[in-house]
């Protein structure tokens, strides 16, 4: 009885701890996602230590059973594996992050891609994270200050895009503009301003010779490639994209109002005629009537009567009209982008639809984007496999008051300037509400209220551009064969052109005539490539061979009209006929080219720590002349992963470290064809028609512009790749330069296009990664990419000689400022050394209050041979581009600020005419000796002869460009929402600047303005 008490004893036991540990054994629920919030089907999650797990769904969702004190374990291929201890937690939501962080990442190369770890050239990145981090509305912009080396400019009328440098300046007259291959596709025309920057997958830029003679002739000035978006293997997934933006014209060099520029004017007058014009600080009526032209327009008048009301001048009375607001709006932009993807094993597609309105700050200027995107890539079977991309683009540009048809004296620089010019104390309609032709009296002066009623220029573009590719992989039939592939590239670009100009004769860019114009252009071009591909690893051993065969055909066609005195202003440029108009100019041209190619490259690496990569291209440019048109172009690089050598495999705080050398070269070919033979000229006669001479004499012996680089850098990786990022420094000579040289008039000829001359360049670029901080709930990472970059010219068309009348100097950079010194201003007390300037003279060529150059000999007299010296250079030695970003819980706050260091900016002086408006600033009179520019004097020209002295500005500065705030609801809000993702972010755009040496200047705009506004976003994923 005793031992059967004692074995139900045990028996209850034993029960009791199976039920006790049943009781604490729950269902854990949860997903994995990745970085980027999409669902991770089929990876493993497990019991830490256990053989116990499931698998993830379609939707990267698991359920799987699991105690209070079990860990359980996610991971996926290529991913981090991340841990997180059960608890008191039923559901648990798993995040994997890429394995190795940024050495590990794909990037694309030249006819292919890479592991970053395996790259030997010089490559940055931007990825698709960094071009959705803030709306913009073109690739262009996304790309400022995210890559080390690369100088994007600011354009921010509607529609245009800034300019884009690499490694410097090499060229003096050919093209310094980089390569764009979209889908490894080479452009033949045209930026990438027509793709949707939400559609875009990545970025890559290639900058040293080593990485971009891939490309031969057309990767001289570097070579960007664009990825766009491809289905991914998983559930179909759809995106919405929306983002609303408002800005407004923010203004930092104020003008003076009505009663300062009148004071102003005064003096001019006075200044200008002493013996005609009372001093400004001694004003009567009458000179007022002379001076303000009270008869050619009373209503200005009437204004400046309100300051002689009291009998004596009070200003203060006198109306200020500030014309800027008559063109100027609340700028309005609405993205939207509605994309879907997804796919299988067999087939991947992503496809999307994008709209872009952006309304300008200035009336008159808007520009509209329908873009259209189909990428399918499709696998039937093991050895083939095919992928079209198509890529529509419709946009419709309202450029607003261009030089096209220009007669008036206006601002050459659009409608904003030509307001600010417009006078103070003129009003735009008089006391009956017409509107005044010429405000103020002066007739180079024009009202531009209303301008947008009386000018526009319309630029409609409809680009379709296409990758087509196909590929077999003999791997499929045979073993012996895996590896090797033949793959066939085709991309059509077809651009079609439409601008239409109309100017009323009230237009303030006309002289009473109206005008208009009609300009087509058609652009059809392909590609055609050829690959054989061959990869193979064996043993240690990775070995690449890529050889390639391609052609590029260029064809042009254009075609324009215009005419004066247009009878109907509705018809604007749509009745070109000779029923209604008389033409006054028309033309047409044709333009064909091609590019014949060749090109082999060998990657090898050994142990993944010994890399070489090795190519030489072979092109035939048809813009050559014969027996020049064919050149070739090595190039070759190394790069030693030290960080896998066994003597740092201990060295825990070293994550990775890879040291990069390369030589390279590259040509330039950028000129327009038929230099070599310019076509002869058309003259008419009364009863017949003949030719002459083109004004440019061609040149038989055209050949190539080449570039040789040296490229030296260091990757790294610290503390588990908490700091990361590359440095960089390079060398580049340029020889036999396409230079377009003066000659001799008596050859009958101006020009003429000679390879002569050379350029050298150096430079050290810097990209820094870092994660400062990092919590459960917070991380701070900053993204910092700099760079110092000097090009100089070595020889010219005569040597080691300057060439002073085309502004270029022998060691000296592309953008010299070639001018006179400023000395300040002529004051009283320099009486007795003014006199002597004008003893030598023999006459009076400098008073009081003028601008000072300096006297660089000495000999009292200021001249252009003596005097003038190298004042600096408009080409930034230093640009830099920081990012600092928070992330707390699912808060992300980031703030983007850019800038350019070591250079000059030209502001242009300050004329001081008394023509037009004045911006407020501190000048000269009898009354303010001590002043920092010189004394008004009224002219139709320059003013003061010198006046330029005061423009050459030192033009650094540092300046927010965007502060970013969102927000990623819960996991939990967002399913019962029926999504996968919902996020809504704010930023604000050009907040100011941190600093700025010039005060009254965005020196990134480089105008005295730039758009300032808040964007509201929403991204929504179904």
């Amino acid at each position: 009885m005793k031992h059967s008490f004692v074995k139900y004893l045990v028996f209850f036991s034993i029960m009791l701890t199976n039920m006790i540990a049943l009781a604490q054994t729950n269902t854990i629920t949860g997903t994995v996602k990745d970085n980027a919030g999409m669902p991770i089907p089929g990876a493993n999650v497990l019991i830490k230590n256990t053989s116990s797990g499931v698998q993830t769904d379609f939707d990267g969702k698991f359920a799987i059973k699991a105690k209070p004190e079990d860990i359980l374990v996610a991971s996926f291929i290529g991913m981090k594996t991340t841990e997180i201890k059960v608890g008191n937690q039923t559901n648990i939501n798993f995040k994997l992050e890429d394995e190795g962080a940024k050495l590990e990442e794909v990037v694309v190369v030249g006819y292919g891609t890479r592991k970053k770890k395996d790259l030997t050239g010089s490559i940055v990145s931007v990825g698709a994270k960094e071009i959705e981090s803030r709306p913009v509305q073109n690739a262009v912009q996304a790309m400022q200050g995210k890559a080390a080396g690369v100088d994007i400019g600011s354009n921010e009328r509607p529609g245009t895009v800034g300019s884009i440098n690499i490694r410097g300046s090499r060229s003096i007259t050919a093209s310094n503009s980089p390569l764009y291959v979209v889908d490894g596709i080479p452009l033949n025309s045209g930026g990438i301003d027509f793709i949707n920057p939400t559609d875009i997958e990545s970025i890559d830029v290639l900058k040293d010779a080593s990485a971009t003679a891939i490309y031969g002739s057309r990767g001289a000035n570097g070579v960007i490639i664009v990825s766009t978006k491809k289905g991914k293997n998983g559930r179909f997934t759809i995106n919405y994209d929306s983002a609303v933006s408002t800005e407004k014209i923010n203004e930092r060099a104020p003008l003076m109002n009505a009663g300062e520029y009148i004071e102003l004017r005064r003096w001019a007058r006075y200044y200008s005629n002493p013996t005609a014009f009372a001093p400004g600080n001694a004003p009567t009526i009458a000179n007022d009537k002379d001076i303000f032209l009270a008869t050619a327009d009373p209503a200005a008048w009437a204004n400046i009567e309100k300051g002689w009301a009291g009998g004596t001048w009070d200003g203060s009375k006198v109306s200020t009209t500030d014309w800027t607001k008559y063109v100027t709006q609340t700028g309005v932009t609405q993205q939207h982008t509605l994309s879907v993807s997804g796919g299988t094993e067999k087939m991947k597609a992503y496809g999307s639809f994008g709209f872009l309105d952006n309304t300008g700050t200035l009336k008159g200027q808007s520009y509209r984007r329908y873009n259209g995107i189909a990428n399918v890539d499709i696998t039937p079977t093991e050895w083939f496999s095919m992928g079209v991309s198509l890529n529509t683009s419709y946009g419709l540009n309202e450029y607003g008051l261009s030089n096209v048809g220009r007669s008036a004296v206006a601002s050459s620089d659009g409608i904003y300037l030509t307001a600010r010019q417009n006078l103070p104390y003129a009003v735009p309609l008089d006391a009956d509400g017409n509107r005044i032709q010429n405000p103020g009296g002066d007739s180079t002066i024009r009202n531009v209220y209303e301008e947008y009623k009386y000018s526009q220029d319309q630029r409609l573009t409809l680009r379709f551009f296409g990758s087509l590719n196909a590929q077999l992989d003999f791997g499929g039939f045979s073993k012996t064969l895996e590896g090797l592939k033949y793959r066939i590239n085709f991309g059509p670009d077809i651009t079609s052109y439409r601008n239409g100009v109309f100017l009323d004769g009230k237009s303030s860019a006309r002289s009473g005539t109206s005008f208009a114009s009609l300009a087509k252009n058609q652009t059809i071009s392909y590609t055609l490539d050829n690959l054989i591909l061959y990869n193979k690893t064996f043993g240690k051993h990775d070995l690449g061979v890529t050889l390639l065969q391609s052609q590029t055909q260029y064809f042009n066609e254009e075609s324009a009209m215009s005419a004066q005195n247009i009878k109907n202003p509705n018809n604007k440029w749509n009745a070109l006929t000779t029923a209604n108009v008389t033409l006054a100019g028309y033309s047409s041209n044709i333009t064909e080219s091609g590019l014949y190619s060749y090109m082999g490259r060998l990657t090898y690496g050994f142990d993944d720590k010994y890399l070489v990569t090795a190519s030489g291209r072979y092109d035939g440019a048809s813009q050559l002349a014969p027996g020049y048109k064919w050149s070739f172009f090595p190039s070759a690089s190394l790069a030693w992963r030290i960080d896998k050598e066994d003597f740092l495999q201990n060295i825990s705080w070293l994550s990775a470290l890879k040291l990069r050398a390369g030589y390279g070269v590259t040509a330039n070919a950028s000129v327009d064809p038929y230099q070599t033979q310019p076509p002869l000229s058309q003259i008419l006669y009364s009863t017949s028609s003949g030719v002459i001479n083109n004004n440019q004499l061609g040149n038989v012996e055209l050949g190539w512009e080449r570039t040789a680089q040296y490229n030296y850098g260091i990757d790294f990786g610290l503390f588990n790749n908490r700091i990361s990022g590359s440095l960089e420094y390079y060398t580049s000579k340029t020889d036999d330069l396409l230079f377009n040289r003066n000659i001799p008039s008596v050859t009958g000829y101006g020009t003429t296009l000679q390879n002569i001359g050379k350029t050298k360049g150096n430079g050290v670029e810097l990209t820094l990664n870092t994660v400062n901080v990092k919590t459960a709930d917070f991380e701070w990472s900053s993204n910092l990419s700099a760079s110092y970059q000097k090009s100089t010219i070595v020889e010219l068309q005569n040597g080691k000689f300057d060439d002073i009348n085309n502004n270029l100097f022998i060691g000296q950079t592309r953008g010299v400022i070639y001018g006179f010194e400023n000395n300040g201003v002529w004051k009283p007390e320099d009486a007795v050394e003014m006199n002597k300037f004008n003893a030598a003279a023999g006459s009076t060529v400098f008073t009081f209050g003028n601008a000072r150059p300096v006297d660089q000999n000495g000999d009292y007299k200021i001249d252009a041979n003596n005097d003038r010296v190298i004042l600096g250079s408009t080409e930034p030695k230093y640009i830099a581009g920081l990012t600092n970003t928070f992330n707390y819980k699912n808060i992300e706050l980031s703030i983007f600020v850019i800038g350019r260091f070591g250079y000059l900016y030209d502001a242009g002086g300050e004329n001081l005419s008394g023509k037009t408006s004045q911006r407020k600033l501190d000048y000269y009179t009898d009354d303010n000796t001590d002043a920092e520019y010189q004394k008004p004097i009224f002219s139709a020209g320059t003013g003061d002869l010198y006046n330029s002295i005061f423009g050459y500005k030192n033009g650094s500065f540092l300046k927010i460009r965007n502060i970013s705030l969102g927000y990623n609801f819960e996991e939990d809000l967002v399913q019962k929402l029926g999504l996968s993702r919902l996020r809504v972010y704010v930023q604000a755009a050009n907040p100011g600047m941190i600093f700025s040496k010039v005060k009254w200047v965005d020196l990134d705009t480089r105008t005295t303005y730039s758009n300032r506004g808040m964007t509201l976003g929403l991204n929504v994923q179904f």
